[in-house]
């Protein structure tokens, strides 16, 4: 099922993407958070490498019970066609009150995106495009195309 808005983006569209991804992850619902990435999205958080909405769901679940009065905060970086780049700073506490804050940010690469299209229509193609971008000279391009291929820990290297 499409999720709007969907690209290609203006800057509306743009900031409307991002403000419905911030408001999804501040419910702190992890079924509902889950629900907004596709059923085999792969997710890597540190060291934890997992596969699923319902993996989604379980390492969210697990993230909030830690990470209480968890609060994201987006911001619309830059946006061009069908790609957005995020920056974005999340807060929380733990059981004992002490406050910890994370600032990053996101985007995913064109290539990496046509690459997807490709695998999520079930091309054939799809194998041969990440290998293609595995090549890369690109770390960011190398490291999308090994994670595509399924060399998770390549990926990271």
């Amino acid at each position: 099922m499409a999720r709007p808005p969907l690209p290609p983006f203006n800057e509306a569209t743009a900031i409307e993407k991002v403000r419905l991804a911030e408001d999804g992850w501040n419910s702190r619902d992890p079924a509902k958070v889950a629900l907004a990435y596709t059923p085999d999205s792969q997710w890597r958080n540190r060291a934890e490498f997992f596969t699923g909405r319902a993996a989604i769901e379980a390492f969210l679940t697990r993230k909030w019970t830690r990470e209480l009065d968890y609060r994201l905060i987006k911001e619309l970086w830059i946006f061009a066609g069908n790609r957005i780049a995020v920056r974005f700073a999340y807060e929380f506490h733990d059981d004992s009150n002490n406050w910890f804050r994370r600032v990053k940010a996101q985007t995913t690469p064109a290539p990496y995106l046509e690459c997807e299209k490709l695998k999520n229509r079930g091309d054939e193609g799809a194998r041969a495009c990440y290998q293609k971008l595995a090549q890369s000279r690109d770390a960011w391009a190398k490291a999308e195309g090994l994670w595509g291929l399924g060399d998770l820990y390549g990926a990271f290297d």
